[in-house]
């Protein structure tokens, strides 16, 4: 009979603090979420030095109803899961050093996670059958990346942004046409009452890798569109230029993974991070991958922006692996997938 494994986790990378327990990688006990989106919202983006002194005003809180939410001790956990990397280095810190202090405390293995491994990790949890290997495409505010998952903890990048990644420019566009931040659920709200063939924005390919991607010219198309208009007197179409805008990079998006999917051979394709709870995104993909008999994964939207749970979920096959990180563990801001 194997022992359960019980993983606390501890999530504080960006503006989102967070604590979960999670059991077998797979079962979420509890899931805790404090975030400063009204916070940030005030200076249209993340204020680095904002969201360190809030991790460290919330995390003791975060953790204790965590542990209370899943009605255990921290005698009760088998180690402390935490995302050293990459984010923003003074968010990241908070969250390592109450990590590696409860280590210390409790005498529990630490093991630091990989934040983009742990949005990879997130499908496991409500898809209790899917198992490597699978393609994911990761796509956030910070990363777009396309990745072959071979094993649990094994990644190889076939694909990657050149310049802003998908979130990025979802929030730079928002600001563009005064929706405000966060910007990737405001366009895609607004998308649907717009038209996406009004106008046709262009796709990037890079010549020398197929795979990679490149959001900087979409951008810069629809700033000046926007300044078009202005110049002309035109009324800007809000709802039009969103949806066009939003049409392009999913187009981008879902064309590029269903090609690697096909040329890799592989018959099971995951979506994860922010932007995978995008529902023109998840609607797209849906459709070419029914269309290909590729069977589509995805994480509940709660599962797809910052959160602990997917930290939980990853740290687990981590832990399996034997992977354990001593007091030296430090935050990392710019961790490359695959690194350990």
């Amino acid at each position: 009979m194997n022992k359960d494994i019980k993983i606390l986790a501890i999530e504080s990378s960006c503006d989102e603090t967070a604590a979960s327990v999670v059991k077998n990688g797979r079962e979420v006990l509890s899931n805790v979420i404090s975030s400063q989106i009204a916070l940030h919202t005030l200076y249209g983006g993340v204020v680095p030095e904002i969201a360190s002194r809030k991790h460290i005003e919330k995390i003791n809180q975060v953790i204790e109803e965590a542990l209370k939410e899943a009605n255990t001790t921290l005698e009760d956990i088998d180690a402390i899961g935490v995302t050293y990397g990459p984010g923003l280095v003074g968010a990241l810190l908070v969250g390592v050093a109450e990590a590696k202090a409860i280590s210390y405390a409790t005498n529990k293995p630490l093991v630091g996670v990989h934040h983009i491994e742990g949005h990879v990790s997130a499908n496991y949890i409500e898809n209790k059958e899917l198992e490597p290997p699978f393609l994911c495409l990761i796509v956030s505010g910070g990363h777009t990346h396309l990745v072959l998952v071979k094993e649990y903890g094994e990644y190889e990048i076939i694909g990657r942004t050149r310049d802003d990644a998908a979130g990025e420019a979802f929030d730079k566009v928002a600001r563009a046409i005064g929706l405000g931040y966060p910007g990737g659920p405001k366009i895609d709200k607004v998308s649907k009452e717009g038209n996406k063939h009004a106008i046709e924005f262009p796709r990037a390919n890079i010549d020398d890798a197929p795979y990679d991607f490149s959001f900087s010219g979409v951008k810069s198309a629809v700033l000046n569109h926007i300044n078009s208009c202005k110049m002309k007197e035109e009324e800007i179409q809000v709802a039009d230029v969103a949806a066009s805008f939003q049409n392009a990079v999913v187009d981008v998006l879902v064309t590029r993974t269903i090609k690697a999917a096909k040329e890799f051979g592989m018959h099971k394709v995951c979506i994860a991070g922010g932007v995978a709870s995008n529902s023109a995104l998840r609607q797209a993909m849906k459709e070419a991958c029914t269309k290909e008999e590729i069977s589509l994964f995805y994480p509940s939207p709660i599962f797809c922006t910052d959160n602990a749970a997917m930290i939980g979920a990853a740290a687990y096959y981590e832990y399996k692996k034997g992977t354990r990180h001593g007091l030296d563990l430090n935050a990392v801001p710019n961790l490359k997938i695959g690194q350990r």
